[in-house]
């Protein structure tokens, strides 16, 4: 349809629904509303899974009402959450909400449909048969006939169609073009509610992005009431800080990135932070659910990931002694820093200027205090933000929760897999916080200036993790694989069945050169596993579920060399009736195989040699037989075409005779070996299977 009449058909429909007809009745008056309660945000609880509880507190005064408005996907997390009280004698009347049937279900529901955008002219065509006015521009009355598209000529060589409404009128039969049709009004009551209703469904459906729930409280007097739900928000993220120097204890600072994605502000409300993992879903109760698939990303690869390091599963042993300049103190003694680090070429100015300078110690404890108080709540772990926190919506803040020293040991960690050719510089992190600290990055501060960023696992009090943070350039490890020859360990035999057990042996040589200055230590990470024993060295300084960890001191400047070596069992069997003679003979000579072991292998060896040397007299007889049975089949072919009475044919008659006696005895001894020989395999069979020996 061409655009005027599109616009000329929204015309006439906001016209016919904004019609009001003299015959229509006065609207009643709107019902008594109950006082609307005040509710304002009280308490928010953060949690590291997705969800946070937010609780709403006042008070109300005899019948109350209240209206929540909450955004679509949040419903279904407030149906199966919330909890409403109303204290000291009052209750809950009622909680309503807005339902969410699909708007095209309803809209099929009424006599007019407008589900797919009608025309004006679809639109009457739905009501054929009704009666109608229409203004045309004098107001004409009859029933609807139909509505018909006609061609008409624009110009000398343009065609348009045209809508005409055909009518049944007093005076006979009416067709108007619809494009002069000022005014539509439809005379049944009934059906022109039905299309104002279905009009007001339509308006209703604009505003898809939140729902109203209302709710009733019931009581005399003034009270208090409480609303709390649990709605999907964003996790609370943490970031931390951490500063290391040669001289003194590492010194870490965190802080609790919050956001308030709700559509209020947050006006002075109590903000606790849980750094557990409770376990929360959603649950889709308005459309039809369909099965949601995965999203495969293409790994890319453009810097070298940060590294996370496992725990490790048992007691880790002593670390080597390190020289002094290697170990961080445990003093907690801080030094002041001067110099401006927001402006990296101020800084760089700065150092190019006075290059004899150091760089003064990072003081992150002045001027940032922890807000938080921690808080141990069962498996969870609490940060309640000590004083009220206020924050905008649609706003983020970030909140100080550790201010503190800690303890740690600077090492170099190296892994293969990893990089190569280098280790990388890291930390030994203990956490001797009262604190649950939460996964994050680190920012890395060493002797006053950025030396890389880290990643940290969730960390709960007292326990360790290490971090990597640069790669360490000083250092360089070579590593050197061989692989031994497996070796046979022992034999056995069982029932027929002979066991090799052989050792694989894989040594790999660590070697570690430091360019460094100092001394220091290489912590060395091997794969880990579960079906190779470790022999060298006799224990790792930890183990995680993937790695060993072997820590190699080096000096300054020095070379040190850590060789590994791994061992497993390996087993081969050998049916005894299918090996070979050269296989059996390879385990009688073998070192590793026992005597007894020998003995019953050089008795089954005699025991299958003369069992083939039966077989082999017995298939030579009955090759023999064969070659007689071809013989006489030829002769007797010949003496067909012989005289009885010639001299051949009594020849070919003796020589028959004569093989006739010699297959006779052939298929006696036959039959005699045939025996002999199942004698012989029934005495190798009984007595392979009642071998038993290692």
């Amino acid at each position: 349809m061409d655009r005027p009449l599109v616009l000329l058909s929204l015309v006439v429909l906001l016209s016919l629904s904004l019609t009001v007809r003299a015959a229509d009745p006065q609207p009643e008056a709107p019902p008594q509303v109950s006082p609307q309660a005040t509710l304002p945000l009280s308490e928010v609880v953060l949690y590291s899974s997705g969800v946070g509880y937010f609780q709403r507190d006042g008070s109300i005064d005899g019948h109350g009402h209240m209206e929540l408005r909450f955004k679509v996907d949040n419903i279904n997390d407030l149906l199966k959450s919330m909890v409403v009280q109303d204290f000291d004698g009052g209750r809950v009347a009622a909680v309503t909400y807005d339902s969410r049937d699909p708007i095209t279900k309803t809209l099929k529901s009424f006599a007019v449909d407008l589900t797919t955008h009608p025309s004006l002219g679809a639109l009457l065509g739905q009501i054929r048969g009704e009666s109608i006015e229409v203004a045309a521009p004098n107001p004409v009355r009859g029933v609807i006939l139909g509505v018909e598209q006609k061609q008409e000529r624009v110009g000398d060589d343009k065609v348009v169609e045209v809508e005409y409404l055909n009518l049944l009128a007093q005076d006979g039969l009416r067709s108007l073009p619809l494009s002069q049709v000022q005014r539509i009004q439809i005379a049944n009551e009934h059906l022109d509610a039905e299309l104002r209703q279905a009009l007001a469904v339509l308006a209703s459906g604009h505003d898809t992005q939140k729902k109203t729930v209302a709710l009733e409280f019931d009581g005399e007097g003034s009270r208090r009431v409480r609303i709390a739900y649990i709605i999907e928000t964003p996790i609370w993220k943490t970031s931390y800080r951490l500063v290391l120097s040669d001289s003194e204890q590492p010194f870490l600072q965190g802080w609790a990135i919050v956001e308030n994605t709700t559509d209020e502000d947050w006006q002075n409300v109590r903000l606790s932070l849980i750094s557990g993992r409770p376990l929360s879903f959603t649950m889709d109760m308005y459309e039809p659910l369909y099965v949601q698939r995965p999203v495969v990303v293409p790994d890319l690869y453009a810097s070298l990931k940060p590294q996370v390091y496992g725990e490790a599963m048992g007691g880790r042993e002593e670390e080597p002694v390190v020289a002094k300049e290697g170990v961080l103190s445990e003093t907690r003694a801080r030094k002041a820093m001067r110099g401006d680090f927001a402006d990296e070429k101020a800084e760089a100015s700065r150092r190019m200027a006075f290059p004899a300078s150091a760089p003064a110690q990072l003081e992150l404890q002045q001027g940032v205090a922890s807000v938080a108080q921690a808080t141990e709540l069962g498996e969870v772990f609490q940060y309640a933000i000590a004083t009220p926190v206020s924050l905008a919506r649609q706003k983020s803040a970030l909140l100080p929760i550790v201010n503190q020293a800690v303890e740690g040991t600077k090492l170099s960690i190296y892994n293969e897999r990893v990089h190569a050719k280098h280790p990388l510089n890291g930390l030994r992190l203990k956490n001797s916080t009262a604190l649950h600290l939460m996964q994050g990055p680190i920012t890395v501060f060493d002797g006053g200036a950025y030396a890389g960023d880290a990643r940290i696992e969730d960390l709960p009090p007292g326990q360790e993790r290490l971090i990597s943070y640069a790669i360490d350039l000083k250092t360089e490890v070579e590593p050197l694989a061989k692989a031994e020859p497996q070796q046979l360990v022992s034999v056995s035999i069982r029932k027929g069945t002979l066991i090799a057990t052989r050792k694989a042996i894989e040594e790999k040589t660590y070697n570690v050169k430091s360019r460094d200055q100092k001394q220091k230590v290489v912590l060395i990470e091997h794969p880990f596993r579960s079906d190779w024993q470790l022999t060298e060295p006799s224990e790792p300084a930890e183990r995680t579920r993937e790695v060993y960890r072997f820590a190699v001191t080096v000096a300054a400047e020095q070379h040190a060399q850590l060789h590994v070596r791994e061992e497993k069992q390996l087993q081969e069997t050998v049916q005894l009736t299918d090996s070979g003679p050269d296989l059996l003979a390879f385990y009688v000579q073998a070192e590793a195989v026992s005597a007894k072991v020998k003995e019953a292998l050089q008795k089954v060896v005699a025991l299958r040699d003369r069992l083939s040397q039966t077989a082999a007299q017995r298939e030579r007889l009955e090759q023999r037989s064969s070659e007689i049975t071809q013989e006489q089949t030829r002769i007797r072919e010949n003496m067909q075409r012989l005289a009885q009475n010639s001299e051949l044919y009594n020849r070919y008659v003796s020589k028959l005779d004569q093989q006739e006696t010699e297959m006779e005895k052939l298929r006696r001894d036959i039959e005699t070996l045939k025996v002999t020989e199942d004698t012989q395999q029934r005495e190798l069979n009984d007595y392979m299977l009642g071998l038993d020996i290692s």
